[in-house]
């Protein structure tokens, strides 16, 4: 799976699925860093085909009037170590496969995922 991470989720994530064989990219790897502008980390995401990875309920939201980003997986557990992320987001990395492959914005709290239509 291709993936574009915000701003507000460590780089390491993006090393840790890359190391799982995943195509990953931060928003550090992007021009304007950690500035990229929501609406141009959509257009990023659209043109390479990425799932976009946010904590950022406006990704939602925008996701769910404009259509953008055309895949969204929402991370909504609190604040956790890095390495408790890595490790929770690799533990369901199969069924978020799943869940894309019937929605384009799938939610990752602590306890599971949520499909949204």
């Amino acid at each position: 799976m291709n993936w574009l991470i915000d701003a507000q989720l460590p780089r390491r994530l993006s090393d840790r699925l890359r190391e799982l064989g995943h195509d990953a990219i931060h928003t550090l790897d992007l021009p304007n860093g950690n500035r990229t502008k929501d609406n141009e980390i959509n257009i990023k995401a659209a043109e390479s085909n990425r799932i976009v990875i946010s904590k950022d309920r406006d990704f939602v939201d925008s996701h769910m009037v404009t259509g953008m980003p055309k895949r969204l997986l929402w991370i909504t557990f609190g604040n956790i170590s890095s390495n408790d992320l890595l490790a929770l987001l690799e533990s369901f990395l199969p069924e978020i496969g799943t869940a894309f492959a019937e929605s384009n914005c799938v939610e990752l709290t602590s306890k599971g995922l949520v499909n949204h239509q």
